[in-house]
């Protein structure tokens, strides 16, 4: 140790006679308090010259009409700010503003567009929206600019806010004071109110079931279109195929008509000559029997009555064609007509007209034919006459008779059938053919009428069918909701009943009657911050200046290593260990130099309120002397490596110590490697001094600081020798290169 003391000693006395070292020494004593007084001057009170911060505000509010009452609260802004020095505001227009954020006169651009009052007005409508205040800032002027402007930003968006606020607020205490006035007065109205819930809820029930009833007849309505709807289509096809019916019924009518026209005087000719024929068979036969008759001569005779008998049998058959052509026409008219009717349910009864027309002509048919059997019957006697006169000429006398009386049978038989026909069937059948005619005119007139109607029936029940939904769909609606409504018609009854129960209707009307002035200076700022600072911090400086104490610390130490020699010029005669103790106390004395002026000016010059000045420079000198044992043992173990060591925990610590930002803040690596920073002791041990001290947390940094200068003493006294003989070789090869001293 003495050996040591005398290299101390050494590089004192030749410090003190050379006054070149001195003036060097001197300037490395001075230097690191001017890096630290410096820095911490500069960042004393940023905070407290923002009013220097010129800030562009554009107001292009256009004003609103509340209530017929003209508001402009950007005028009543600007106003404001005219009058707030806590910026230097600049009132300018938009582009101006612009520019010169831009170009960086301005570090931010406010403007309050043209829709603030407007949208600021709607708190009073269904829909409010929300102002916007427009800012611009340029971040690229400064890091820290920004969050300037921002808080210039937030005092204007505050004071409108708080402003606004207190004026809703007030006239919203106003409105509940007349409300609790109007309240009072509409105390009857509101038990009404109650008794109308309360009837409600008891007739829902019954409500129910009437909606429910109407519900079920509406299907049944339903039912009863639909499928009235569906026999529509059946109805147009059975008209339409009446129509056509009954007009080919008609046509044939009229057909027949003219044809029994055409043929009447045919028939009527064909009659009277059969009717001759059968006067002439009579007269011939009593002829024959009032005279003498040659029975030798009886083959004529019978050639006569032969002759005769055809020619009215051929009279009878012409009149019976015709007859039988008429009945087939009626007789194709009629199942004509019958189809019709079976499609139109036998409206119009024709098949009873036609049908006498059939029978009249059907018993004609049967009259001729019995006339016909006679007149063959005669012609059959006169046949038997020629036989019979060559059988018995005796009885021929009763063979005439027979003839004579059959001959006037037959006649008298054409004579009624003619007549018969001239009064009755010819009339009865024309008579037949006008009815139906005119039946059948009728029944045209209907399904025409019928047809004209099916459109309008058609339209009337699909309205009637759209109503009857819309109806169906407003009752299954009302039965839906239903519930709900029945549910919230109890709810609401409960309530009431539980508000009666619960709540004094007289009270509430006197919580709401209040003074609106008071209420509205309550919330224009309804929290009051009661701000208690712990450990007070004057300014930004003052809590700045444990970190930039502590980096000029070890920048000192810092500009010492690049300075000095951390070896003995002449090692001849000491030890490693004695050389590197020497160099230490001559290190450490001129780091303690250099802490005390970098303390005391902080005290002194720079007035950093400090909360126990005293143990500020105490501190100071601990961190000197333990930052200096780290610094000098790495350079004097590891030479240049030492060196660059230095240089690296120097960065490290600057961005990883929590100095500037707090840990935990700071991204994951220099969180993780932060407790193991000297720098972290060490500013956390100065604040205590400058704000106020715990002493647990200082004994932790003093003991942490400790630790980190007694890991590095044992470092240099145990392996200063054997690494210097390792990095020996290393240091005089580097200096070969002439770049490194």
């Amino acid at each position: 140790m003495k050996n040591s003391w005398k290299i101390f000693s050494t590089d004192m006395k030749k410090t003190g006679t050379n006054w070149i070292a001195l003036v060097i020494i001197g300037g490395l004593v001075l230097l690191p308090s001017l890096y630290a007084w410096f820095n911490i001057k500069a960042s004393w009170d940023p905070y407290g010259q923002l009013d220097r911060m010129p800030i562009g505000i554009v107001n292009e509010d256009l004003g609103a009409t509340v209530h017929d009452e003209d508001i402009d609260v950007g005028d009543e802004l600007i106003e404001t700010l005219k009058e707030d020095d806590s910026m230097d505001w600049n009132f300018t227009d938009r582009q101006t503003a612009m520019e010169r954020v831009e170009y960086g006169d301005y570090f931010a651009v406010i403007i309050i567009p043209e829709d603030f009052s407007e949208k600021l007005a709607t708190v009073i409508s269904d829909k409010p929206e929300k102002a916007n205040v427009e800012y611009y800032v340029n971040e690229k002027i400064n890091a820290i600019s920004p969050k300037m402007t921002d808080k210039g930003a937030s005092v204007i968006v505050e004071n409108v806010s708080s402003q606004f606020i207190s004026t809703v607020n007030g006239v919203i205490f106003d409105l509940f004071n007349t409300i609790g006035i109007e309240l009072e007065n509409d105390l009857p109205d509101m038990e009404r109110f109650k008794n109308y819930i309360f009837e409600m809820e008891e007739k829902l029930p019954e409500i129910h079931d009437v909606l429910t009833s109407s519900l079920t007849d509406a299907n049944h309505a339903t039912d009863i279109i639909h499928n009235a709807q569906a026999l529509i289509p059946d109805a147009k096809r059975i008209t339409e195929n009446g129509l056509h019916t009954i007009d080919d019924t008609v046509a044939f009518l009229n057909e027949a008509e003219n044809r029994l026209n055409e043929i009447a005087p045919e028939i009527e000719k064909r009659l009277e000559q059969a009717q001759e024929v059968t006067a002439n068979i009579n007269s011939f036969m009593q002829d024959i029997q009032s005279t003498d008759v040659d029975f030798t001569n009886g083959e004529n005779l019978s050639e006569q009555i032969d002759t005769k008998t055809s020619q009215a049998i051929e009279q009878i058959e012409s009149i019976e064609t015709i007859l039988r052509q008429l009945q087939e026409q009626s007789q194709s008219g009629s199942e004509d007509e019958n189809e019709s009717e079976n499609e139109i349910g036998n409206e119009n009864g024709n098949e009873n007209e036609i049908k006498p027309k059939q029978e009249e002509i059907t018993l004609a048919l049967e009259q001729l034919a019995t006339l016909k059997t006679e007149l063959e019957n005669i012609q059959n006697a006169g046949s038997d006459l020629l036989s019979f006169i060559d059988e018995s000429k005796l009885e021929m006398t009763q063979v005439l008779d027979e003839l004579k009386e059959r001959a006037a049978t037959t006649n008298e038989s054409v004579d009624a059938f003619v007549k018969e026909y001239k009064e009755n069937i010819e009339p009865t059948v024309l008579e037949n053919v006008n009815s139906a005619k005119t039946t059948l005119n009728d029944a045209r007139g209907i399904l025409v009428e019928i047809q004209e109607t099916i459109p309008e029936i058609e339209n009337i029940l699909a309205r009637t069918d759209t109503n009857l939904g819309e109806g169906k769909e407003l009752l299954e609606s009302i039965l839906g909701e239903y519930p709900y409504v029945n549910s919230k018609i109890k709810e609401i009854a409960d309530r009431i009943r539980q508000i009666q129960g619960e709540t004094d209707l007289e009270e509430i009307i006197q919580l709401l009657q209040n003074d609106p002035d008071a209420e509205k200076g309550f919330f224009s700022e309804p929290i009051v911050l009661d701000e208690n600072k712990i450990f007070p911090i004057a300014n930004y400086g003052t809590g700045m200046t444990p970190f930039y104490t502590v980096l000029a610390i070890w920048v000192g130490g810092l500009l010492l290593i690049s300075l000095l020699s951390t070896d003995v010029h002449n090692p001849e005669g000491f030890t490693i260990r004695e050389q590197y103790f020497g160099k230490l106390f001559t290190f450490m004395t001129i780091g303690i130099l250099q802490t005390l002026i970098i303390t005391s000016g902080d005290l002194l010059l720079l007035n950093v309120g400090a909360a126990h000045p005293g143990w500020l420079i105490v501190f100071g000198l601990f961190i000197s002397i333990i930052f200096m044992v780290i610094i000098y043992t790495l350079v004097s173990v590891f030479g240049d490596i030492g060196k660059a060591t230095v240089i690296v925990l120097l960065v490290l610590q600057i961005a990883g110590s929590g100095g500037t930002y707090p840990v935990v803040l700071l991204p994951d690596f220099f969180q993780m490697i932060n407790p193991f920073l000297p720098f972290t002791y060490a500013i956390d041990l100065m604040r205590e001094a400058v704000g106020g001290i715990v002493w647990s947390r200082v004994l932790r940094d003093v003991i942490s600081l400790s630790l980190f200068g007694l890991a590095a003493f044992l470092l240099g006294v145990f392996l200063k020798q054997p690494i210097n003989k390792q990095t020996r070789k290393l240091i005089k090869k580097s200096r070969e290169s002439g770049m490194f001293h």
